[in-house]
């Protein structure tokens, strides 16, 4: 007879730094820390030290948190942050990756006003991605709205499984406002997926955010499914805490959000009795 057990897959936790803000870069390690996440993600922005190597070095060295990936600063606030070009910004989120011991580096499509970029990208990121041993996760996005309008504002598209490639980052918030099924955008990533960011939506016009848990999003089915396929990148928490009235508050939100990405990547398996 076989009995019920638990198997948890290789997938780190990681905390996303943009899940702090308004706090600082420091302040996402700190709570990284202390609340018991695997690692952290990067989001290079405006803050100077989620810029700076040496200063992303030393907080992680202090307190004991690996960088696990790191996010370009493909943002509208970061247009201007290490460069007005948009492929310097990726050549510099890969040696900065490279030097931190981080295995992704996470980039959104282009927006269709880069037209250059845009026209080059799919090519230009297998490029860069066959130079290099991190991985280069597309990112999918979504249609920007205002009330009954729809503006396409990324480019090839914002459904990064219609371009070709080597690896996707899938984020729940986003296709809670593309309105899309994030379960089937998953099973088209297939094993190309090598990154998540894990947060909630309630398919509004508004990239939401939410605490996992807290919207109409499937977070637990992903989780479960990305358990059962052995998934071995990074789940990464990037959820909004703009809201939380104290900081005790926002680490309670972080803690929550943990807690329910360990719950439901823990997936019951059958092993023989010992």
């Amino acid at each position: 007879m076989a009995e019920p057990a638990v198997r948890i897959p290789d997938a780190k936790v990681a905390l996303s730094t943009a899940s702090v803000y308004p706090e600082s870069t420091a302040t996402a390690f700190e709570i990284a820390a202390r609340v018991g996440y695997d690692g952290v993600e990067v989001m290079v922005w405006t803050d100077p030290v989620s810029q700076d190597v040496e200063a992303l070095r030393r907080l992680s060295d202090y307190h004991g948190i690996p960088i696990l990936a790191v996010h370009a600063p493909c943002l509208l606030i970061t247009q201007r942050v290490w460069s007005t070009d948009p492929w310097v910004k990726l050549q510099r989120a890969r040696a900065v990756a490279e030097k931190l011991g981080a295995d992704t580096v996470v980039v959104h499509p282009p927006f269709r006003w880069q037209r250059q970029y845009a026209r080059g990208f799919v090519d230009g990121v297998w490029r860069m991605a066959g130079e290099t041993d991190v991985r280069f996760a597309v990112e999918n996005m979504y249609p920007w709205r205002y009330r009954d309008r729809e503006m396409l504002a990324y480019a090839p598209e914002w459904d990064v499984t219609q371009s070709d490639y080597r690896h996707f980052t899938v984020d729940l918030s986003h296709t809670a406002t593309a309105r899309t099924d994030a379960l089937a955008m998953v099973a088209r990533m297939g094993d190309r997926l090598g990154h998540v960011h894990l947060a909630d939506g309630t398919g509004s016009g508004k990239d939401e955010h939410l605490v996992p848990g807290r919207g109409t999003q499937p977070c637990a089915e992903v989780l479960e499914q990305l358990a059962v396929s052995g998934f071995d990148g990074h789940v990464v928490v990037e959820v909004n805490t703009r809201r939380a009235m104290s900081g005790a508050e926002r680490e309670a939100d972080l803690a929550e959000a943990l807690a329910f990405t360990r719950l439901h990547l823990a997936t019951s398996a059958r092993v023989p009795r010992a």
